[in-house]
């Protein structure tokens, strides 16, 4: 699975429906009759797939790999690759792609586009994209071997074990025919016309696409408008083509109120359940005709980060050296952790729907550790040990109980989240009232997504923040997140491609410590083994703490009964959107 500047900010895409008395209307009757709405709180910010960084975005409903994940089993099934088979070393796999695989232009699918794919765009060194950072392999970071074998078979060759080889090929295959000039060609920059291809206001005829929908139209600020690819390759037991919706709706809505109140009117196919309105919502299953689905912990992780980069750019301090000395004091970040009332945090704000938090990996995964079974450290709410771990760093009081640091100080910091989400916004007002206990203050402002997404990876200039990476079942997903050079690195961030230097920034010993065991872990194949190295990696994050982490809140979403054969998961909800219809109301 992939982790990219996509925090989940948004959570589930949710859905609001149309409704109109037009009798132009009852031309399209039929098609809205399989016409499903979901709604989102912001517009895409791109139409191509290797720039994307963030959700909202298109391509779960537009892009295939060769592979895919069930997320009912957590097996690997064939997408569109129909098979493939490992060398006896278990060094290379070569796929077989299914016959008369097409674009959604009509073009054919074939092993050139999916080795285009991958040495033309995605180990393009001029293209700044998160996905390279999990194709690499071992300690140099090799980038696998893709070969063709012929027009439906193509071979991945690695240079030493790697246990994730089989699932990094998930990712979604780009269409030769309609990019390779943009790759060969360059802007007045010298740049790849690639970087400025497909943007938003790209007309949606021109985006082509091999996975279930296309993209119909999109009007910014109001939605996004999918139909059905009639060249997708699916076909159910009686050879009828999937899927079986003709369009998929995403309309822009001004707040999570607004959603949750047009699902109550009637008017949404779907909804995320908060814990605020979980209780009414299982009121009124019957009377609305609708399910609520409680799929346990979600994938993701929520957490406050501090930034520990101790680099200037144009001679100018990334973070302010009195603050970021408090921020890489190891006692100091322990002390948050231990001064932040989670318990409270879990009864009040999530209404107990939810789990406290102590690892970056999702809790179904096999390789998630936990402070009861694997020994990780766990952070119990207490104040009076949080003052000691200050006191024992040399912070100090004064006569009003705020917290000074030893050069008089005060301890005073900006926290930052995005502005719209009801539950983080709840959240840092506690997290405020939380460590005003401690004598720190806490400046909590959140703000628009646009402006974090560039605090957080371009300008750098944040000092606290409140937000969540997804996850999934393979813990090398989140490779690019704990390799010091790594894309998502994002509390010690490197430049990303295109931005200015920082200079003078430090990598600690526990920071580099973490990348060789992600990587040892994606080298190793007993599966035992490799939960081992998955763990003390877990370890080292919990003492060391670049993520403080929260709560980890139940994954749950109220759906229309209409909506058939929904098999509903954490990892997605409508993972299995081929499948769906909607039965007449």
């Amino acid at each position: 699975m992939l982790r990219r500047w996509s925090y989940w900010l948004m959570g589930l895409v949710m859905v609001v429906a149309i409704a109109s008395c037009s009798l132009d209307n009852f031309q399209t009757r039929d098609a809205e009759s399989s016409r499903l709405v979901y709604s989102i709180l912001s517009d895409p910010k791109t139409f191509n797939y290797p720039l994307s960084s963030e959700r909202p975005n298109i391509f779960g409903l537009t892009y295939k790999g060769l592979i895919t994940e069930n997320y009912e089993t957590g097996e690997v099934e064939p997408e569109l690759a129909e098979s493939w088979e490992f060398s006896d070393d278990g060094l290379s796999v070569t796929f077989t792609l299914r016959e008369n695989l097409k674009w959604s232009d009509g073009e054919p699918l074939t092993a050139d586009d999916v080795v285009f794919t991958y040495n033309d765009i995605f180990f393009n060194e001029s293209i700044p994209t998160q996905i390279i950072d999990i194709l690499r392999v071992g300690d140099e970071g090799r980038l696998p071997k893709v070969t063709k074998v012929s027009d439906r078979k193509v071979k991945f060759e690695v240079h030493e074990p790697y246990a994730p080889l089989l699932r990094n090929t998930g990712v979604n295959i780009m269409p030769k025919h309609a990019l390779i000039d943009t790759i060969t060609k360059n802007d007045s920059e010298g740049k790849p016309l690639f970087l400025s291809t497909w943007a938003t206001n790209t007309p949606p005829s021109d985006i082509i696409v091999n996975g279930p929908f296309k993209l119909k139209g999109f009007t910014p600020g109001e939605r996004v408008l999918f139909e059905r690819n009639p060249y997708y390759w699916r076909t159910d037991g009686e050879g009828q083509s999937q899927p079986y919706l003709e369009e998929i709706v995403w309309q822009v809505v001004e707040s999570q109120d607004s959603e949750f109140v047009q699902f109550r009117s009637g008017g949404l196919d779907l909804t995320g359940v908060k814990p605020d309105n979980f209780s009414l919502l299982k009121r009124e299953e019957d009377r609305g005709n609708f399910t609520v689905y409680n799929g346990g912990p979600s994938p993701g992780s929520l957490f406050i980060s501090f930034n520990l980069n101790k680099g200037s750019r144009d001679g100018k301090p990334l973070v302010d050296p009195a603050k970021s000395k408090w921020f890489n004091t190891l006692a100091f970040r322990q002390a948050i952790a231990h001064a932040i009332d989670r318990p409270t945090m879990l009864n009040n704000i999530y209404q107990g729907l939810g789990v406290l938090q102590d690892s970056a990996i999702f809790p179904l995964s096999p390789y998630s550790a936990s402070p009861d079974n694997d020994g990780i450290r766990a952070y119990n709410y207490n104040l009076e040990t949080a003052k000691e771990l200050l006191l024992s760093a040399g912070f100090k009081y004064d006569d009003k109980n705020q917290l000074l640091d030893a050069d008089g100080n005060q301890v005073r910091f900006t926290l930052i989240t995005n502005a719209g989400n009801k539950v983080r916004e709840a959240i840092g007002a506690q997290i405020k009232q939380d460590l005003s206990k401690i004598g720190i203050t806490v400046d909590f402002t959140p703000i628009s997504w646009g402006s974090l997404v560039e605090k957080l990876g371009d300008s750098l200039d944040w000092e606290c923040h409140l937000i969540s990476f997804g996850g999934g079942l393979e813990p090398n997903g989140g490779s690019n997140v704990w390799n010091p050079d790594g894309g998502l690195h994002a509390f010690n961030q490197k430049p990303l491609p295109g931005q200015d230097p920082i200079e003078g920034r430090v990598v600690a010993d526990w920071e580099k410590q973490i990348g060789q065991l992600y990587i040892k872990g994606a080298q190793e194949l007993d599966e035992a083994k490799r939960r081992e190295i998955y763990v003390e990696a877990q370890r080292i994050g919990q003492e060391q703490l670049p993520f403080i982490y929260l709560i980890n809140q139940y994954s749950m979403a109220a759906i229309r009964n209409k909506v058939q054969n929904v098999k509903y998961s954490p990892l997605g909800a409508l993972w299995n959107v081929y499948e769906l219809s909607l039965a007449e109301e």
